[in-house]
């Protein structure tokens, strides 16, 4: 049996000497969409720069197809498409200019440049500079540049924020088509109805701990209603019925 696109064990992770991923262990295969979902300080973001090699846990082991980033860092780094939650962007690049910069980095042509800002609906930006688009606009390049590669395993940082309703079913749209051609989305949200809408996994953080996973036959005959239980008693809101 082929080993899953993702493994995480026993993961942990202090900063600042508090630890914030307690023993954090996940499974990821092909062609599946999974949403941490969790509050500010969950521990979500982490999570994702740990896969994606920005930081490095403390103590346990992360694989992505197999490999572990000290076990080279080009390859693992070819393996994962990383969409951070910010990031500032250069001044006075246009999007085309951004995008054709990043194919360039993954050995790819101007033209995927362009197809991957097709797909999120900015081939019409113009010489606008990205660093002055409105944040939703922003978040759209950054999707973009994640998918652009098409790599096996895709990783997505609050990718909702700023966008519109018309853009969130759009999002929801790609991940999706993401999925089916066999690769990894493993996106963080706050949001609930995104996490059910676009994810067929659902994990629950909170303080570093998976409070909840819908993929670890947790869920019941409930479904999707016992997770929305446990986030409204975790956060104290009200279950609206």
């Amino acid at each position: 049996m082929a080993e899953p696109v993702l493994v995480m064990e026993h993961v942990r992770k202090s900063m600042r000497r508090q630890e914030v991923i307690k023993d954090f262990t996940l499974q990821a295969e092909a062609g599946r969409v999974i949403a941490l979902l969790g509050g500010n300080g969950a521990g979500k973001s982490t999570i994702l720069r740990m896969i994606a090699g920005i930081l490095h846990p403390d103590a346990g082991e992360i694989r992505v197809g197999g490999l572990r980033w000290k076990d080279g860092r080009l390859r693992y780094a070819e393996r994962v498409g990383y969409m951070p939650d910010d990031y500032r962007f250069p001044g006075g690049l246009t999007a085309m200019e951004t995008m054709t910069f990043w194919a360039k980095l993954r050995g790819l042509p101007k033209s995927r440049a362009a197809e991957a800002l097709a797909e999120v609906g900015l081939s019409d930006t113009g010489t606008k500079p990205v660093a002055s688009f409105s944040k939703g606009m922003r978040q759209r390049v950054l999707f973009a540049q994640a998918l652009l590669a098409q790599p096996p395993l895709v990783l997505l940082d609050e990718p909702t924020n700023g966008l519109d309703p018309y853009w969130m079913e759009s999002f929801i749209r790609l991940v999706r088509e993401a999925a089916e051609r066999g690769q990894t989305v493993l996106f963080s949200t706050h949001q609930l109805e995104i996490a059910e809408a676009a994810a067929d996994r659902i994990v629950f953080l909170r303080d570093g701990v998976a409070m909840f996973d819908s993929g670890a036959g947790q869920n019941g005959a409930d479904g999707p209603e016992t997770l929305r239980e446990a986030f409204a008693r975790m956060y104290g809101i009200p279950l609206r019925r």
